[in-house]
């Protein structure tokens, strides 16, 4: 299948995604963001269509019916592709299913390597339990076929808002760290030794010389004897432990490109494109940071479970192409006239 003509910058396809995708060339999609129907929450349009996923009555057979499509987008996606998807969780019975996870295990049983596990904070939550807490978050699952994948992290930094100083021909980090007591550790260390010493001194006079060009916005130093190791002293768990070992220092930066968001994401669910009947619409903001650190401007980004388009359109805008399937007619109008709307064309 030619995925898009020459000047196409996106498609819909109306049919079943794992059909669809079977005609789809392998290697083919640079990145894959999808959220599909959760067990058990709702009907669409297409409840009675026996390839409709979520009305299984086992939920065994929803986990192996989301393995088998995303085994079919590991065959089109190219080597240094990731997928996102985003996944409710289900009670049943008064018993928290653990859905997102009961997918992701299975993913990773057929050869998915999980890199993140985004927690997405909605900021609001259900009003109607009374035995326990109000549920407000879902998942993000962020995977990757191989080890080596494009990941583009300067596109999604948070830029800082305190800089570096150089005082008295000090040069101070952001928060006002200058070395001067790491250098008085250094020294008056009965831990280390005369080339340790001499080692960790160059060290910290070259980070200092870093903070002086604005390579570097911040930075801890952590020295043998003075500081314990960060999270672990076993060396076989903590690579920190080991170099601190090996060379009795080491010293953790802070880029002064700023630093990478952190994995929860406090973003309101978005209404208006609920006014149609798809009543599971997530946010374009949501798809920002994957669409900037996992794909490159130009880049086909698929949504086998394209609802009405928010991929599509998000991917769009950020001047990737997209393309879109989904088993409903109606969702696959909605989203061409959600495109039509945007007025680019």
């Amino acid at each position: 299948m030619k995925l898009l003509e020459n000047n196409e910058k996106y498609k819909f396809l109306c049919g079943d995604s794992v059909e669809v995708m079977r005609g789809i060339d392998e290697s083919a999609i640079n990145c894959v963001i999808t959220s599909p129907p959760y067990w058990g929450m709702r009907k669409y349009d297409n409840a009675e269509n026996e390839l409709e996923i979520g009305n299984e009555n086992d939920f065994l057979q929803y986990v192996v019916k989301l393995k088998t499509v995303f085994h079919e987008v590991k065959r089109i996606l190219k080597d240094d592709g990731s997928l996102w998807l985003n996944l409710g969780d289900k009670y049943n019975g008064k018993a928290l299913m653990g859905m997102p996870w009961r997918v992701a295990f299975a993913l990773m049983d057929d050869g998915w390597i999980l890199r993140n596990d985004v927690i997405w904070s909605q900021l609001k939550g259900t009003q109607s339990c009374k035995d326990r807490l109000r549920d407000s978050y879902e998942h993000i699952f962020h995977f990757v076929k191989s080890k080596k994948y494009y990941y583009n992290g300067d596109a999604i930094r948070i830029k800082p808002t305190k800089f570096p100083k150089v005082i008295n021909g000090v040069a101070t980090s952001s928060t006002g760290v200058s070395g001067v007591k790491y250098r008085r550790l250094i020294e008056n260390s009965n831990v280390l030794s005369a080339e340790e010493k001499t080692d960790a001194i160059n060290a910290l006079n070259e980070t200092l010389e870093q903070i002086r060009r604005g390579e570097i916005n911040d930075f801890r130093m952590t020295i043998r004897g003075a500081q314990r190791a960060w999270h672990s002293e076993d060396v076989d768990i903590s690579g920190r432990a080991a170099e601190l070992q090996r060379r009795g220092y080491y010293i953790m930066k802070m880029s002064a490109k700023g630093a990478l968001p952190t994995d929860i994401w406090n973003i309101v669910t978005e209404d208006m494109w609920r006014k149609d009947s798809h009543c599971a619409v997530y946010p374009e903001e949501l798809l920002r940071i994957p669409l900037l650190a996992t794909s490159r401007e130009q880049d086909i980004v698929l949504d086998p479970f394209s609802g009405t388009g928010t991929t599509v359109a998000a991917a769009f805008k950020l001047g990737r192409r997209a393309i879109g399937i989904d088993l409903s007619r109606e969702y696959i109008s909605v989203s061409e006239n959600r495109l039509q709307e945007i007025g680019w064309f």
